[in-house]
């Protein structure tokens, strides 16, 4: 069998270093989507451009207890452990859905010691649009 040669231009043995960590974010946006069954904290830069995220479920939690607080503490802390690291001071914060990890995932926001500019709900409202479906009968 012939040997295969490294090439020498390609992607894999090219990169001399993480490109992440690369990176200084002085500023942030940290997006919170809290749904009845999960939560996902995303951190983007302001261009939007997303540098970490994290979620209930990639944190260890599954079925049911992936939508309680504490999981919802315990992914925006995971989220922002890495941006922490990468130099991040200031953020904004956009809270999504009606999920129970809101509050909680604001608190360890909060806690991380990222000053925060402002907090925004915006959970998608329905200026009477579509018909909801029936209610169930159980």
């Amino acid at each position: 069998m012939a040997k295969s040669l490294a090439r020498t231009g390609s992607r894999r043995n090219g990169r001399s270093g993480s490109r992440k960590n690369a990176r200084r974010i002085p500023k942030g946006i940290i997006h919170v989507q809290a749904s009845f069954n999960n939560t996902i904290v995303t951190v983007t830069d302001v261009r939007g451009r997303v540098i970490s995220w994290s979620s209930a479920g990639t944190c260890g939690f599954k079925g049911t207890r992936r939508g309680t607080p504490f999981a919802a503490q315990t992914a925006a802390g995971n989220a922002i452990r890495a941006v922490v690291d990468q130099g991040m001071q200031r953020a904004e914060v956009m809270i999504k859905g009606p999920g129970l990890g809101r509050d909680a995932a604001l608190r360890a926001i909060r806690r991380s010691g990222i000053l925060l500019n402002f907090i925004r709900d915006v959970t998608p409202m329905p200026h009477n649009g579509c018909r909801p479906p029936k209610k169930r009968r159980v």
